[in-house]
C-alpha cells in the first residue's frame, strides 16, 4: 500500500473536513512502519486582532493499516502521539 492509496481510502470512507469558508481542508499523510496516519491542516486561527488563537476542540486522525487496509480513528493529538496511542490500543 501506498500513502496515496491510503488517502484514497480515507476520502472514500469518510466526510472531507472543510475550512471555515466551505473549501475543502488540506488533507496529509505521515508513514510509519506499519500504517498511515491521515489529518486534516487547517489555518491558524487569531482573533481580530491578529493574535493567535488554540485550536477548537475535538476532532480525529485516521490510522490505515498497511497490510489490511483496516482505518482506525484516534484522536487529534500530535502525530506522534497518535501514533504511540494507536500502538497501544493495537497491542489491548
Amino acid at each position: 500500500m501506498t500513502s496515496e492509496q491510503a488517502l484514497a481510502i480515507v476520502r472514500g470512507r469518510y466526510a472531507l473536513p472543510t475550512l471555515p469558508d466551505g473549501t475543502p481542508a488540506e488533507l496529509r499523510v505521515t508513514e510509519f512502519d506499519i500504517g498511515y496516519l491521515v489529518y486534516a491542516v487547517f489555518p491558524p486561527v487569531t482573533d481580530a486582532a491578529g493574535r493567535p488563537q488554540p485550536a477548537p476542540p475535538g476532532g480525529s486522525k485516521i490510522v490505515v493499516v498497511k497490510d489490511t487496509g483496516e482505518t482506525v480513528t484516534v484522536p487529534n493529538l500530535p502525530s506522534e502521539e497518535a501514533i504511540a496511542l494507536y500502538r497501544k490500543q493495537r497491542q489491548s
